[in-house]
Order: C-alpha cells, then structure tokens, then sequence
C-alpha cells in the first residue's frame, strides 16, 4: 500500500516546484530512473511554466498536483472537453518514486476532478502508441484503447501516433 499523499488543485505558487518534476519523469537521464519515461523517444522539455500557468489561470481545466510531506512528487491535468467528456493528460511522479502506488492516486483524483468539476461521463486519453506498458497501466484501471489513432502534437522524425484510451465514470 502505497502512502497517502495529499493531492489538491495546484495555484501559482506550486509551479516552480512541480515544473522540475514533470521534466523528471518525462525526459533525459534522469526519467530513465522510472519506468513511464519518454526519454528514448523525445528530447527537449516537456512543457514550461508559461504551458503550466495557462492550465492553472483555464477554469475549463484542473492541474492537481501530488504533495508527500510538503513535497511535490507528480501531478496530472484533467481538461472539459464538453458533453460529458474529460481528458487526462500530464500524468507523472517523480522517477524515484515510481511503482509506488502513487499514480494510481493521481488518476482516481483526476477522475473525481472530472466527475466533480465538469460533470463528465467519460474520459480520455493519449498514450504513445509504442509505450505497451503504460498502456497496458491505464487498461489495469479500467481504459480500453478505442482504435482511433492521433498525430502526436509534435512533428518528430520517425513519426510518432498516439492510441486513444476511454473509460466510462
């Protein structure tokens, strides 16, 4: 069982911290320490503060963030996209962290969140289509890959798409 830690709506203050964390666990050496990593796949920076604050300032979107004894550890954004539906997206804990249960919790509170704040039925996902493991971690909690394939946001050589994963609230 993994700690509790305390999830809440992430403010302004909190970006600083969490911004290094996000880049953790998605790129360069130091994402290779977890296993949810895109490192082998992209290089660059996963997003920046100014991407962060334009989630936190949306009132159509909510970026939680995961606090372990006043420390920031991961986060995951959950956006309305109407008619009952949300997205999950941002998802990561610190690599050090990781196996620990503590996604798990980022993604029940991101569904409550879209329950909760947006009223949603249903949400979705994008998980590159080459990372099995991860994809195979969001079909243990209950999302099934739908078929349709997206273009990811970024032109990248080779070319990578995106599964899109559903699930019911």
């Amino acid at each position: 069982m993994p700690d509790i830690v305390t999830i809440r709506v992430a403010t302004h203050e909190d970006l600083p911290a969490l911004h290094p964390v996000i880049e953790r666990a998605y790129r360069g050496e130091t994402a290779r320490g977890g296993w949810t990593h895109e490192a082998d796949l992209i290089q660059g920076a996963r997003t920046d503060i100014s991407t962060l604050t334009a989630i936190v300032e949306d009132s159509a979107q909510r970026l939680l963030i995961a606090l372990q004894d006043d420390a920031t550890i991961g986060c995951v954004q959950v956006s309305d996209r109407g008619d009952g539906l949300a997205y999950l997206g941002l998802l990561c804990i610190d690599p050090t962290l990781q196996t620990g249960g503590y996604g798990k919790q980022l993604v029940a509170a991101a569904e409550d969140a879209a329950r909760n704040a947006f009223h949603a039925r249903r949400m979705e996902m994008t998980v590159i289509d080459v990372r099995r493991k991860l994809i195979e971690f969001y079909e243990r909690r209950g999302y099934s890959v739908s078929g349709e394939k997206r273009d990811f946001p970024i032109p990248l050589d080779p070319l990578l798409f995106m599964d899109v994963l559903v699930k019911d609230l």
